[in-house]
């Protein structure tokens, strides 16, 4: 992730690392400040069941969603990495650095004003980011999945937006509030919805989650 988003122009000043637990004390050692966390989960029956649920639920009840939310929809194949890695550098502009003439900043910039489904087709004629994403997969420590492979794991996005903790999925419809957060309290807020992550699928022990901190 951090060599994908260097070769974007990301200045390395912000890294992602791993969270080996949610419990308080394995959070205190993950470096602080924290801007973005991601979550790799399984995509099981239960999981999307809850999905389609809250979807409905979210469309009855409405929420408020800040303009101020970069989000896209996924349309590519197995980019729910590369999805989860734009969302958590276009909601954290104001902390990150980019190289002059970055390909990462170019087309946040670009694609900022555009709804979710013209900023997914925005990203299908990128070349910079689908080339990097091809050469990063390639140089992971197993062999990346065609664009086509039905891959059950997937990548989702939690930042902090105007005091408001985002949960950004590029297969849903819409960002998911869950309620507000502060700078300090963001990854232990998160770590919280990770948590009822794993508790739908206790079965499960394919949960990853790592954090964007300062380095």
């Amino acid at each position: 992730m951090n060599q994908f988003l260097r070769q974007l122009g990301l200045v390395p000043t912000w890294q992602f690392g791993d969270v080996y637990g949610l419990d308080p004390e394995l959070l205190t050692m993950v470096p602080r400040p924290v801007c973005a966390v991601l979550l790799l989960f399984p995509v099981t029956e239960k999981y999307e069941s809850f999905r389609l649920e809250e979807e409905a639920q979210i469309k009855t009840q409405g929420q408020e969603v800040s303009s101020e939310v970069y989000f896209m929809r996924q349309t590519i194949g197995n980019a729910c990495g590369t999805i989860g890695l734009i969302h958590a550098v276009a909601n954290n502009q104001d902390h990150l650095e980019f190289e002059p003439n970055s390909p990462l900043k170019t087309f946040i910039v670009q694609s900022s004003k555009l709804n979710p489904e013209e900023k997914a087709a925005f990203l299908e004629k990128d070349e910079s980011i689908r080339v990097t994403h091809e050469s990063s997969a390639q140089e992971g420590q197993t062999e990346a999945p065609s664009i086509d492979e039905k891959v059950d794991l997937h990548f989702i996005a939690f930042v902090n937006v105007g005091g408001h903790l985002y949960e950004l999925d590029g297969r849903k419809p819409f960002p998911i509030l869950h309620g507000k957060t502060t700078d300090d309290s963001f990854l232990e807020d998160a770590a919280e919805v990770c948590k009822k992550f794993m508790a739908r699928d206790p079965q499960e022990l394919r949960f990853t989650v790592v954090a964007l901190s300062k380095v």
